[in-house]
C-alpha cells in the first residue's frame, strides 16, 4: 500500500483529463488511448487542463490506488514532449520535480531548494 518509488515505470498522459474520472475511467484511458495495461504495475500520471490537479493511478498489492494532488496555488510544469504521442515515459526524479517544484519559493537560496528536494525524494 502506498508504494511509489524509483524502480517503477511512470507514464504521463499528455492531454488534459477531467479530474472527476476515477479508477475505471482512468484505467480505460490507460488501456484504450495509452495502449498500456494497468495490470502491469506501471504508474500512470494525469493532470487537468489548468495544470493544478494531478492523479497517479497505480496497481498495488490488493488493488488500484489513486494518488491525488491539488495545488493551492501555482501550476505543475510538465517536461517537454512530442504532442503526437499518447504517453510519455518519465522517471521518478522527473515526477518528483513536477510534484514538488512549487515548494521552492523565490526566497530560498539554491542550497535550501536542493535540500528540500532531496528530503522529499527520501521521504517517498
Amino acid at each position: 500500500m502506498f508504494n511509489l518509488h524509483g524502480k517503477l515505470q511512470y507514464f504521463l498522459y499528455p492531454a488534459p483529463v477531467d479530474m472527476r474520472k476515477s479508477f475505471y475511467t482512468l484505467s480505460g484511458v490507460v488501456s484504450s488511448i495509452m495502449k498500456r495495461n494497468v495490470q502491469d504495475g506501471e504508474a500512470f500520471i494525469f493532470v487537468n487542463r489548468n495544470m493544478s490537479i494531478m492523479k497517479v493511478l497505480h496497481l498495488e498489492h490488493g488493488g488500484l490506488v489513486i494518488y491525488h494532488k491539488r495545488l493551492e496555488n501555482g501550476t505543475f510544469t510538465l517536461p517537454r514532449f512530442n504532442e503526437d504521442i499518447v504517453s510519455q515515459q518519465i522517471t521518478w526524479q522527473e515526477l518528483m520535480m513536477i510534484s514538488y517544484k512549487n515548494y521552492f519559493s523565490k526566497e530560498m537560496n539554491s542550497m535550501q531548494k536542493y535540500l528540500v528536494f532531496v528530503m522529499q525524494i527520501m521521504v517517498h
